[in-house]
């Protein structure tokens, strides 16, 4: 058999397969592998910097894990770990006034979180896409509201409530949850502002703009272009509003009147007569109740593409 090319002639069959055969690449020869390359040891400051984080971890959470575990206690303070069993847990449906003090909470919780996501959501767009010289007052009080400490906004508040219920005769701030709703909303609304701010300036205002070249109405736009942009940061800032408003013992303390006492000031004034299981056992399942909640957040901010950076910034509350 031969084969023929172009101006060669006739050619062996055998001289062409050499020929094809020496431009097939060679396995082994000219084809070496690339050796491993080798994990570089680790330094001995950066292995001490690990212990020392570690460390200094096991110390924050060890306490957090000592009363998870001094809930199952049945004994009749936490001092002593009596026997194992679930009366801590069971004390929630058995005592009226630990259940009444957990609702009060959750109640308190969630009015307020939705008040402060209302609220800080517009303020958050107004931020975003009308900026004017009112910017910078704005910022600057809600930044006041981020950093006063709350034992200044509860003896401010709590004046000027009884001003308003007493003097004024304006019964409604007379009322414990609404007293409880506006102390937990402040900071809450700064926490959703920023939140909701940080989030369009990142997003340019080109779908709102089209929206608007299409004659869609300035509601309308807002509703299907404006609102879906935001709306991964406004359920974040809903649910922070909602753990934030779970441990705001201080505002609290000063605000609440008789018969709606929240979880925190309940566990507060039980500590005069020692510390009882059943605190532990309420205190661990609002624990679970608050770590739901946050990482509700880590996946809405998570699937909206923000990265672990700005998840942690936002569980900080910035």
């Amino acid at each position: 058999m031969t084969s023929v090319e172009p101006g060669l002639g006739t050619l062996p069959a055998a001289a062409v397969d050499i020929e094809e055969g020496d431009r097939m690449p060679r396995a082994g020869a000219d084809q070496q592998e690339l050796p491993a390359e080798r994990p570089q040891p680790r330094s001995l400051s950066d292995r001490l910097l690990t212990a020392w984080s570690v460390l200094v971890y096991v110390f924050l959470f060890t306490p957090i894990v000592v009363i998870v575990i001094y809930s199952f206690n049945n004994g009749r303070l936490l001092v002593a770990f009596d026997s194992f069993g679930f009366d801590g847990y069971l004390a929630l449906f058995r005592k009226p006034a630990i259940a009444d003090a957990v609702m009060v909470s959750l109640r308190t919780g969630a009015i307020a979180a939705v008040l402060a996501s209302l609220l800080g959501t517009l303020a958050g767009i107004a931020l975003a896409r009308k900026p004017g010289r009112w910017t910078y007052l704005f910022v600057t009080f809600l930044l006041l509201v981020a950093v006063t400490p709350e034992i200044v906004d509860a003896i401010s508040l709590l004046p000027w409530l009884v001003f308003l219920g007493q003097d004024l005769g304006m019964t409604i701030f007379n009322d414990g949850t609404v007293r409880l709703v506006i102390g937990h909303s402040l900071f809450s609304l700064a926490v959703v502002t920023y939140i909701v701010r940080a989030r369009l300036v990142g997003m340019p205002a080109g779908l709102e703009e089209a929206s608007a070249d299409l004659y869609a109405t300035p509601l309308h736009t807002f509703r299907r272009v404006t609102l879906p942009l935001a709306m991964p940061a406004v359920l974040a800032g809903l649910l922070l509003s909602f753990t934030f408003s779970l441990d705001n013992t201080v505002v609290s303390a000063f605000v609440q009147v008789s018969g709606s006492t929240p979880w925190p000031v309940y566990v507060l004034s039980s500590l005069r007569s020692g510390l009882r299981p059943e605190i532990a056992g309420v205190s661990t399942l609002m624990l679970i109740v608050t770590l739901l909640a946050l990482s509700v957040v880590a996946i809405v901010l998570k699937r909206a593409g923000d990265s672990a950076t700005d998840i942690a910034r936002t569980m900080a509350g910035g």
